[in-house]
Formats: structure tokens, C-alpha cells, sequence
């Protein structure tokens, strides 16, 4: 008998609690979410600022924050206010940054299998940050313990400091000047980057950049966020051209085989 049950009880912690191996503690969880909400969190005030000095009132800010609850799209939509430009422009261009939201909740929906009366709700905390220390998990527990106190955290942090800076905004006089707009694409592209391991995914990246920053002079405020989407349609084809004929077209297009057929 006790041979049979050493190996469940071999990662059993000081405490008593057994952990199943290659799971991980959950103080170890909680600390590491914790840490990434109230990091991102604290940047809420950075927006309120923006949004605020951008023409927003305090409760269109704070709106945002409580209602869309993605930073890289609010600050996409208060930036192409700012820079005059049309507000349906503005909003397309916000939505799109936030459809990457869409899939990352077909993963995590996979990964938490949350109770069906449950689902709405998180599915409003499905974001970047959550995201990230949801799939760095090894158990689906761990997961499901990152994905709610990431979201609770991030969520009540980021409001709080949205109506700070909001309420603020007007102590700090030329908000252009501190540069806070940059905040949250900067947290961003931090959790992007590692994210880029293959060679198709670095080039789709670095060509929507590239399209975003060379448009960003002659198109509308809000266009050149739309237009970098189509860095991925266009990679994805030159990678298939590259491939050529696949097996199924070798004897179509004249190509020896292996059998040494034409």
C-alpha cells in the first residue's frame, strides 16, 4: 500500500497539502498574478490622465475602464481622439486591437472549463495580462486560480487608478509631455515578445509596425491600426508561395517522384 501511494504523495508540501507532480503550489500562483495585476493595474492611471487630457469626461473615462477593460484598445481610442481624428475611425480602430481578445478566449475557454452560468462573466477579464499568466500554468487549477485573481486584481486596480488620474489630470497640466500614453502599449508589447517564438510570427509583427509607424504620417488618426492587420493575410500567403506544389500537385506540375513517375 505504501507503494502504491508514495508516488501521489511525492510532491506533498510542508503544509500536508499533496500536489500531483509538475503542479504548482498555489501561494506560488496567487504571488505571481498578483504581481502582474497590480503591476498593469497601477497603469490605469496613466489612461485616466490620457483619456481626461485627450477632451473625455470623467465619466466617459471611467466608462471605459468598467465597460471595454482593455488597455492597449482604450488607449488606441483616447489617441486617435486626441489627434483629431474622426470618432468612428477612432472606434473601428479600437475594436479591431481588441478582436485579438476573441481568441484568446477560444483558448482559455479550453483550459478553464468554467461552469456555464459563469462564463460572461470572465469572459470581460479575458485580456493580455490574464491571458498570459493563465497559459504560463500547469494544472488546470493553477489556471483557473491566475485567471481570477490576475482579472480580480487588474480589474479593481485599474479602475481605481483610472478615476485617480481622471480626477488628477488636470494637476498635471500638458499630459502630452509626460509621455503616459505610452504606458500600456509598453506593458504590451512586454507581454507580446515572448510570445513571438516562431519565424512567421516575428515577421508578421515586425511588418505590422512597420506598416503602423510608416502610415502613421499620412493616414487618419485610427487608420493606421487597421491597415497593420493585414501584415498577417500577407505573410501567411508569401509563405505559402514559398512552399510551392505540395505532394498532391507534384505529378500536375511535370515534378519527378519517388517512385520515378512523372
Amino acid at each position: 500500500m505504501a507503494e502504491q501511494t508514495a508516488p501521489q504523495r511525492a510532491g506533498e508540501a510542508a503544509g500536508g497539502s499533496v500536489i500531483t507532480a509538475g503542479a504548482k503550489p498555489d501561494a506560488a500562483v496567487v504571488r505571481d498574478a498578483l504581481g502582474v495585476g497590480i503591476a498593469v493595474g497601477l497603469s490605469g492611471f496613466a489612461f485616466g490622465v490620457t483619456s481626461a487630457g485627450s477632451g473625455l469626461s470623467l465619466l466617459q473615462t471611467c466608462a471605459l475602464s468598467l465597460l471595454v477593460f482593455t488597455g492597449a484598445s482604450q488607449f488606441a481610442l483616447v489617441g486617435a481622439l486626441a489627434a483629431g481624428g474622426n470618432p468612428y475611425t477612432a472606434a473601428a480602430g479600437a475594436f479591431f486591437l481588441g478582436v485579438r481578445n476573441s481568441f484568446y478566449g477560444l483558448r482559455l475557454s479550453q483550459l478553464l472549463v468554467l461552469p456555464r452560468a459563469v462564463r460572461p462573466f470572465a469572459a470581460h477579464w479575458v485580456i493580455d495580462e490574464t491571458t498570459a499568466v493563465t497559459l504560463a500554468q500547469p494544472t488546470r487549477r493553477a489556471a483557473r486560480i491566475g485567471f481570477t485573481v490576475t482579472g480580480l486584481t487588474l480589474y479593481v486596480l485599474w479602475n481605481l487608478t483610472t478615476l485617480v488620474g481622471a480626477l488628477g489630470a488636470e494637476a498635471l497640466g500638458d499630459t502630452g509631455a509626460w509621455g503616459l500614453d505610452a504606458a500600456s502599449p509598453a506593458v504590451f508589447l512586454a507581454l507580446l515578445a515572448p510570445m513571438l517564438k516562431t519565424t512567421t510570427e516575428r515577421v508578421t509583427a515586425g511588418l505590422a509596425v512597420v506598416l503602423a509607424l510608416g502610415l502613421l504620417p499620412v493616414l487618419p488618426a485610427g487608420v493606421p491600426v487597421l491597415v497593420s492587420a493585414l501584415a498577417a493575410p500577407v505573410v501567411l500567403f508569401m509563405k505559402g508561395r514559398d512552399k510551392g506544389p505540395g505532394p498532391e500537385n507534384a505529378k500536375d506540375s511535370g515534378t519527378i517522384t519517388p517512385e520515378g513517375g512523372r
